[in-house]
C-alpha cells in the first residue's frame, strides 16, 4: 500500500506564523556536513546560495537531505530566473526558491509561471520521477504544488528599487529580498553598504514591498545594520555564513597563537 508523505511548511508559511522575524545564515561551503552543523544551531533558516558558491543540482539536493531532519527552513538561491533551473530545482526537493536580479515586475511574473504548472505557468510535468513530490508519496501534489512552493525574489538594483512597489505586488511573489551589496554597486558605491543612500534605497523597498503586503528581507552581517533593519520592519534577515564563520574564526586563531616577533 502506498506511503502518504506531508511535506514541511514552506517559508511563505514559517514567515507568516512565526510572530517574530526569522534569523538566518548563509550556507556557501556545498558541504552536507557544514549545512548539518549549521541547520541544528537553532537559527530560524539557511539560505543554499547556488549564485555565488560553487553548489549545483546535485550538491543541492546533497545539502537539503542533511538538514532535513532539522527544524530550520531552507531557501535555495538559484542563479538565475532561468524556467529550467527552477524546474529543475523544485523536483529535486527544494520548495523555497530565491531568484536574484529582478528588476521589473515582468520579470516577476516569469519567474512565477516558471514555478507554476499549466494552466497557470510553464513547469515541466515530472512529479513521479522527483523528490520534489517524494516520487507522487505526497498526495495531490500537482493539484496542490502552488501550496508547497513558495517564491522570493531579490531586488538589488537601484532599477529594481523603482520598481519594488509593482514586483512586490505580482500574484505569486511571496516575499521580497533586498541585497545592499549589488544594489550598492548600482549606485556607484560598490563596497559601501552603510552609505546613507545605500540605506534609505534599502529603507524605500521595505516600504514599498510592506505596502503591497508582502513581507521583505535583507542581508545585513554587521549586526548594528541587522537590528536597523529589523527596527524598520524586516520580516527575514541574513547575519553571517559558513564560509565568513570559518575565515574569521580562522584569522583568529591565526592572531591568538602566531607569534611574529
Amino acid at each position: 500500500m502506498p506511503i502518504h508523505l506531508t511535506l514541511p511548511p514552506t517559508f511563505r508559511d514559517r514567515i507568516a506564523s512565526a510572530g517574530r522575524p526569522q534569523i538566518g545564515m548563509w550556507v556557501c561551503t556545498g558541504s552536507p556536513l557544514v549545512a548539518e552543523i549549521c541547520a541544528g544551531a537553532g537559527l530560524d533558516w539557511l539560505l543554499i546560495d547556488g549564485e555565488h558558491s560553487p553548489i549545483g543540482l546535485e550538491t543541492t539536493a546533497a545539502l537539503l537531505r542533511a538538514v532535513a531532519p532539522y527544524p530550520v527552513t531552507s531557501l535555495v538561491r538559484v542563479p538565475s530566473g532561468d524556467a529550467v533551473v527552477l524546474k529543475q530545482l523544485l523536483d529535486l526537493g527544494a520548495q523555497n526558491v530565491l531568484v536574484p536580479m529582478v528588476d521589473t515586475a515582468e520579470q516577476a511574473r516569469a519567474v512565477v509561471r516558471a514555478v507554476r504548472y499549466p494552466p497557470r505557468g510553464v513547469r515541466g510535468v515530472g512529479a513521479a520521477l522527483s523528490r520534489g513530490a517524494r516520487w507522487n508519496r505526497v498526495e495531490n501534489y500537482m493539484a496542490d504544488a502552488d501550496r508547497h512552493v513558495s517564491l522570493f525574489v531579490q531586488i538589488e538594483s537601484a532599477t529594481a528599487v523603482g520598481n519594488a512597489a509593482a514586483i512586490a505586488a505580482v500574484d505569486g511573489i511571496d516575499g521580497v529580498f533586498v541585497g545592499p551589496s549589488d544594489l550598492a554597486a548600482s549606485m556607484d558605491l560598490l563596497g559601501q553598504q552603510t552609505h546613507p543612500d545605500v540605506i534609505a534605497a534599502v529603507r524605500s523597498t521595505f516600504e514599498a514591498v510592506r505596502a503591497a503586503g508582502k513581507p521583505v528581507g535583507v542581508n545585513a552581517f554587521d549586526p548594528s545594520m541587522a537590528r536597523a533593519y529589523l527596527d524598520a520592519g524586516a520580516s527575514f534577515v541574513l547575519v553571517g555564513a559558513d564560509v565568513t564563520l570559518l575565515a574569521r574564526g580562522s584569522e583568529a586563531l591565526a592572531d591568538t597563537w602566531i607569534d611574529e616577533k
